[in-house]
């Protein structure tokens, strides 16, 4: 009988109010996670609950801003919005003259690319030309569309928080159905990535190119973090703008999109997660009735490049209309390096949270900022990454004086051991939060959705239920250890936004 997972973590919880120290037993858990993989493959993760009728899924594609190609930055996020526009069956009520006249767009829109290559020999009065014929054919395509179909779908059939996000290392699309919505699901999902049209394409361009400039060149903040990871990745792609710079969303061509759908989305570089009301065997067979027909294909090949060591310090500067913030980045390895886990609890200890070093010295008792914070693993963290700190001055204190706070802080880390009562919380925090997280089968960060991570990016599904076995492994020397490796003030990147004068 299958265990009632509420169940399961209260009494985990319990434990783990009891006693801290405790290194807590997920092999009941375990036991009933069940993974299978079809002959394309496509991984599945199961992990059956009956405490109610409902059942979560998420479909991860290890295909991110990392991945984006030279001259196509962002275009693994516009993915992200074509998932929703339907299939060659959902989502047009003419699929055969929508076709031709996507086919049309295609043709006008690799004229305008090869007459803008002539650059400044370009003929303007041409590329009006085309251009406004492209506009005809965008009309007369979309004329023929099904607006929201496939999301009215899937409300009218009980689904609720249909979604998607993407990031550096991975797309993923959330959707939580009823039980008795099973096949319904992977009926659809199946039909969504074995059969793609790339929908109002060149349209949609306009809803990316609008987003761009609320999110990033209207944004203070959205500058200072493009600002800081161009300065800090010289030739890893995480220093690449995630939604993808304004000239390269103008000349997304749906041709090269497609191909670039059609080396990342393939069987063997996803995996689906299904958390909830489901019998294992049913799954089992839907998974080889819809997406066993997709055919097999190797994996593309992760990113190659490797930044180099930094070697000084480097700073970048962001003036708008805005009150200061400074940010600074450390380079660390990534998510699936044993140091990660010391970094991570290094983060915590230094800026999580009201009881952390930065904020009780910046915040509370110098009050030379009104916020400050640590973090690892940003942008992403399947390749080396940065361990971050920010801190948002207060009035009438600036960035320079919380990057000399914050300097004294983490030098001071380095010469002196963490007490072990520090080091206990630290772990309380660390296993309550892990605890938190997988005790929600939904969300973002829930059960299902570290399955499928897990699963994708960090060695096995297996892994997550070994994170706290790492936590409890922790000691204070480790977190001096990573602090003295990689925290070096003279070979960060550091950005500050600062008030434009009048």
């Amino acid at each position: 009988m299958i265990r009632k997972l509420a169940a399961v973590f209260a009494v985990l919880l319990v434990i783990f109010a009891a006693n801290t120290a405790t290194a807590f037993d997920f092999s009941k858990i375990e036991k009933q996670v069940v993974e299978f993989q079809l002959d394309n493959g496509l991984r599945f993760v199961v992990l059956q609950d009956n405490e109610a009728p409902v059942v979560y899924f998420r479909t991860i594609v290890k295909v991110g801003g990392a991945s984006d190609p030279r001259g196509m930055a962002g275009i693994a996020h516009m993915f992200e919005h074509m998932a929703f526009k339907g299939t060659r069956e959902i989502g047009t009520n003419n699929p055969t003259e929508e076709l031709a006249w996507m086919a049309v767009e295609d043709s006008l829109f690799g004229l305008i690319l090869k007459e803008e290559a002539k650059l400044e020999n370009a003929d303007q009065a041409r590329l009006d030309e085309l251009r406004a014929e492209l506009k005809t054919a965008t009309d007369s395509a979309t004329s023929f569309v099904e607006t929201n179909a496939w999301g009215t779908i899937y409300q009218e059939y009980g689904g609720v928080d249909l979604n998607a996000g993407t990031g550096y290392d991975q797309t993923m699309y959330i959707a939580n159905y009823p039980a008795n919505r099973l096949e319904l699901w992977f009926a659809m999902e199946s039909d969504r990535f074995s059969n793609p049209v790339l929908r109002e394409f060149y349209k949609e361009k306009e809803v990316i190119a609008e987003e761009r400039r609320m999110s990033r060149e209207s944004s203070p903040q959205g500058k200072l973090m493009e600002e800081l990871l161009g300065a800090a990745f010289l030739a890893h792609p995480y220093g690449m703008s995630l939604i993808g710079p304004m000239s390269d969303i103008n000349h997304y061509y749906r041709p090269e999109a497609l191909a670039f759908f059609e080396q990342y989305y393939v069987p063997s570089n996803m995996v689906i997660s299904i958390v909830g009301d489901v019998d294992i065997n049913r799954v089992k067979k839907l998974a080889e009735q819809y997406f066993g027909p997709i055919p097999y294909q190797p994996a593309p090949m992760p990113v190659l490049t490797e930044e180099a060591p930094q070697n000084g310090f480097r700073k970048v500067v962001v003036k708008d209309k805005a009150q200061p913030i400074y940010i600074t980045g450390f380079h660390i390895p990534g998510g699936n390096d044993p140091d990660f886990v010391a970094l991570e609890a290094l983060a915590d200890y230094l800026g999580q949270g009201r009881t952390s070093l930065l904020y009780k010295d910046l915040v509370k008792e110098k009050k030379i900022a009104i916020q400050a914070a640590a973090f690892a693993g940003f942008p992403g963290d399947y390749y080396p990454t940065l361990f971050g700190v920010l801190a948002v001055p207060s009035k009438d204190h600036s960035n320079e004086e919380n990057d000399q706070a914050i300097v004294e802080i983490i030098e001071k880390l380095k010469s002196e051991a963490i007490p072990e009562a520090e080091m206990e919380k630290i772990k309380a925090r660390a296993k309550a939060s892990l605890i938190n997280q997988i005790s929600n089968n939904g969300g973002w960060g829930g059960m299902a959705s570290q399955l499928a991570s897990h699963e994708l990016l960090y060695g096995g599904w297996e892994k997550l239920f070994k994170r706290l076995d790492a936590i409890n492994a922790l000691t204070a020397d480790d977190l001096k250890r990573v602090a003295n490796k990689y925290l070096d003030i003279n070979k960060r990147t550091t950005a500050l936004l600062e008030p434009e004068e009048a």
